[in-house]
């Protein structure tokens, strides 16, 4: 009897060397297909969340709301949803239940049901999910008696419009962690008609109170819900670490809706905001980092910040903007995917003599303007000091601004780059870009005390003050004079 294996046939030994590859190939390809399932799926998160190549992207909290092993309803705390009965007592009955949990035990969802719950301000707590049902209405009762006074923010000095204390937020958090608002696109509703009303007939003593505010926080998650009719920015994140806002919708009159910003990050850092619809009476989206003096004294800079996937339409002021409280600094952002439609102004960095600091490192791509009277602007002398005690020689430092891929139909004026002989605009770039104009008028790109270039052919026709490069790099012809202005505030 021959023993296979130890036998010296040749043909015997290529069967067992076939079968030795073959075993031997068939762990490689498995382990092959899962490494290339993994490279991939890694690449598609990569490519989704990773805004500028070299630098650190904004830490999102997560894709979805945490799961929270305890669950509490508003009724079970004797809260009634009729718009008429106050509900404050049993959202504060119900928050401090979920207090009482503690992060270990993975905190507690508070369920709001369908109805409308009226309510003053209140607080929520770390380790919480506050969760509005579809056809629930949280509901801000518009006396200002019900509101509590809260001290100054310590970046804006002794108040944002009264010197003093400032009304609170609706709903309000601060120093907290874990903490998540969302829901089947249930609306928080802050009934701010009567606060413009007393606000523009200067009854209010106090500074207006933001719709949702959150301070001195981290990992904050808001998604699916409508905001509407804040008495005054409506979602303020201030001084908060890791926050992601997505798949919003926000809401106020375009017109006769003072200071109603949708999303204001101020002085935050690794901020994603996303997938959501902003129609608003002041500014969509309005990067903060604290007024002159005080913002630069509290030194909190807003940074790594991703804007991506928003349809926005502001007639009074702009889509998106940078400022103009800046004093803490801007850097590191990366606007992109944006519409903004039937409004004022697309896209905006205004900024003044006293603010200080810096707004640096800003990135958009793919904005389209439909029916917008400004497009771009850079505003150097946008002047509003909180007070006689800050610096007029602190000049903010504007760099590194770039533009690519920037498309429209009836714009009144494509660009608008308002540098000054001390707020010199540099390196500023633009990149593809034809945008469709809605009167046949000279100075459509306007320019002052402005160094950057043009890469490739753009619509409408540059100012004097970039330099041309071809598609390749290749400057084709320098910067006329970097100095020149043909700024007309008049179309």
């Amino acid at each position: 009897m021959v023993d296979p294996l130890n036998s010296s046939s040749p043909s015997m030994w290529r069967f067992h060397h076939r079968r030795w590859i073959h075993a031997l190939f068939l762990p490689y390809k498995a382990l092959v297909t899962v490494l290339w399932i993994v490279g991939f799926t890694s690449l598609f998160v990569w490519q989704r969340n990773i805004f500028i190549f070299g630098r650190r992207p904004p830490i999102p909290c997560g894709s979805f709301p945490r799961l929270r092993p305890l669950a509490f309803n508003l009724t079970d705390f004797g809260g009634v949803g009729d718009g008429f009965t106050i509900n404050t007592e049993a959202f504060e009955k119900a928050v401090l239940a979920i207090s009482k949990v503690g992060g270990k035990r993975g905190g507690g969802q508070l369920n709001v049901g369908a109805g409308r719950w009226l309510t003053a301000p209140f607080n929520l707590t770390s380790h919480m999910t506050l969760f509005l049902a579809q056809d629930a209405v949280i509901l801000g009762i518009d006396d200002e008696k019900y509101w509590p006074l809260m001290p100054p923010m310590p970046s804006y000095g002794y108040g944002r419009e009264h010197p003093g204390p400032r009304y609170g937020s609706l709903i309000h958090g601060q120093n907290l962690k874990d903490v998540v608002i969302t829901g089947h696109n249930g609306t928080i509703n802050g009934q701010g008609q009567a606060w413009w009303k007393k606000f523009r007939q200067k009854l209010l003593n106090h500074t207006r109170g933001p719709l949702v505010q959150i301070m001195w926080s981290r990992d904050i998650l808001i998604s699916n819900i409508t905001l509407r009719d804040s008495p005054f920015w409506t979602l303020h994140p201030y001084d908060c670490k890791n926050v992601t806002i997505r798949n919003m919708t926000i809401l106020a009159p375009i017109f006769e809706a003072p200071n109603t910003d949708g999303i204001d990050p101020d002085s935050c850092e690794d901020v994603i905001i996303e997938d959501s619809y902003l129609s608003v009476g002041d500014d969509g989206v309005a990067i903060k980092s604290g007024w002159d003096q005080y913002g630069v004294a509290y030194g909190k800079p807003s940074k790594n910040i991703l804007i991506r996937n928003l349809v926005i339409r502001s007639m009074v002021s702009g889509g998106i903007s940078i400022g103009s409280e800046m004093s803490g600094g801007v850097s590191n952002v990366t606007i992109e995917n944006i519409l903004v439609w039937d409004s004022r102004r697309g896209v905006r960095i205004k900024t003044a003599a006293g603010r200080g600091a810096y707004v640096k490192d800003i990135k958009y791509r793919n904005l389209t303007f439909e029916n917008v009277r400004v497009g771009i602007i850079i505003k150097t002398d946008y002047n509003e000091p909180p007070d006689t005690g800050f610096n007029p020689e602190a000049f903010p430092v504007i760099r590194d601004i770039s533009y690519e891929s920037i498309h429209g139909e009836g714009v009144r004026v494509a660009v608008r780059l308002q540098g000054s002989a001390d707020i010199f605009v540099r390196n500023v770039s633009f990149r593809d870009m034809s945008v469709g104009i809605r009167d046949k008028k000279k100075h459509i790109f306007q320019c002052s005390y402005v160094q950057g270039k043009v890469i490739g052919s753009i619509f409408p026709a540059p100012c004097v003050n970039l330099d041309l490069y071809d598609e390749k790099g290749v400057l084709v012809k320098k910067s006329g004079s970097e100095n020149a202005s043909d700024i007309d505030y008049d179309i």
